[in-house]
């Protein structure tokens, strides 16, 4: 990495909660790859998994698209250390609550949902409070390397978690990935308690229900960000969910074994890791970063839905993973930096509530157009329109071109 990538370093609490997400996301890469192969072989057939696997992306939508405009409010008018600490002890609990109902062989379909649905809750939270409190840890000039970093500290584990994972899986079950997770997740806490307290953002107290119009009015009326969120959307819709179809993709569409699927989310992973050096270290116009990220995921997706084969599979993947990254950098950063201070945190928030609520609900969707129709053709069909809204996007608003 070049000296510009890593200046965010040189500031102790970034240094400090970077150094965390690093060790909670190798066990959070482990736990999506155990959840998938646990769904995967309780589903039994390519439909039913891709309908199971829809279920989980609903329960984590719902959570999230409730609890978002919250945690922005949160975010900007209430200390971000604390709230923090109460989302990841959060998610540490339902890491640990999988590992014992594995354990016991108790882990079926609707505890599986229930858990993911309070583990999405705690991330509703996490996120905007995460990415708000950003530019306070670091240079003004050092944001996109800090986002890129950010996107590093959770990708770098996607190399070896899904692999360490599948080979976990073999040796002793999935729960075995799950007791990781739960460990794994306290070094954010740690990191955090750590830290100095970061002061409110917003010095006004509103009510809720206002604050929350005030960040949703600044985003509808900005000339840039209302176009970048609403693609944002429709990606996050009919693209971006085929990470979390992945399992059904690998092991019951193209019969592969929990190798193959922890060696398939490696790859995509992989693919992030570079699309997060990508925008960490990226000088250009973020619009550039976000049309060329964007058209080569869209793209990618598109071919997934021609591939029977294993091996031509895995280097799509990491084309999606390194478009994917780089997509979600140029859209977080170009939020982030064109937002004022004092509605950052409610911008980021709906950022999040995209990110993590739209596309697992887009997961719902297509799990259940692919029961109808296969996942092949539902790749190649939302692939293609995605890449066509992309293109269109870039081309015909001269005010994205601009930033």
């Amino acid at each position: 990495m070049s000296v510009g990538i890593l200046a965010p370093l040189r500031f102790r609490d970034f240094r400090l909660l970077w150094s965390g997400l690093l060790i909670s996301n190798l066990g959070t890469w482990m736990q999506f790859t155990a959840i998938g192969f646990h769904v995967a072989q309780m589903a039994g057939s390519p439909q039913r998994a891709a309908l199971y696997l829809g279920f989980l992306g609903a329960a984590r939508a719902v959570p999230v698209l409730l609890l978002s405009p919250v945690a922005g409010v949160t975010a900007d008018l209430y200390p971000r250390r604390r709230v923090l600490m109460a989302a990841n002890l959060v998610m540490s609990a339902v890491a640990l609550a999988l590992a014992l109902l594995a354990s016991a062989h108790a882990l079926a379909l609707t505890a599986l949902i229930a858990l993911t649905a309070v583990n999405a809750a705690g991330t509703a939270f996490d996120s905007p409070v995460r990415q708000s409190w950003t530019p306070h840890l670091v240079d003004r000039a050092y944001l996109g390397n800090a986002i890129g970093l950010t996107s590093v500290a959770f990708n770098a584990p996607a190399v070896i978690g899904p692999a360490l994972a599948g080979v976990l899986i073999v040796s002793t079950g999935v729960e075995g990935a799950f007791y990781v997770n739960a460990v794994a997740t306290l070094a954010v806490v740690a990191a955090i308690a750590m830290m100095a307290p970061s002061p409110p953002s917003g010095a006004v107290r509103e009510p809720l229900l206002l604050s929350i119009r005030t960040g949703l009015v600044f985003l509808a009326e900005h000339p840039v960000l209302r176009w970048i969120i609403g693609v944002f959307v429709v990606s996050a819709l009919l693209v971006r969910p085929y990470f979390q179809l992945i399992p059904a993709y690998i092991v019951n569409t193209l019969h592969g074994d929990a190798r193959e699927l922890g060696w398939a989310v490696a790859c995509a992973g992989i693919g992030g890791f570079g699309g997060a050096i990508f925008t960490a270290s990226f000088a250009g116009a973020r619009s550039l970063q976000w049309v060329a990220a964007g058209s080569a995921m869209c793209a990618g997706v598109l071919a997934l839905g021609f591939v029977w084969s294993i091996p031509v599979a895995l280097p799509l993947l990491f084309l999606v993973g390194l478009g994917t990254l780089g997509f979600l950098g140029a859209c977080n950063t170009l939020i982030q930096t064109l937002s004022p201070d004092d509605v950052r945190g409610r911008a980021v928030s709906v950022y999040t509530m995209v990110a993590m609520g739209v596309v697992p609900g887009g997961t719902f969707v297509l799990g259940s157009i692919a029961a109808a129709i296969g996942l092949h053709a539902t790749f190649a069909i939302t692939g293609a329109i995605c890449l066509a809204l992309v293109v269109a996007s870039y081309a015909l608003r001269p005010e994205i071109r601009a930033v």
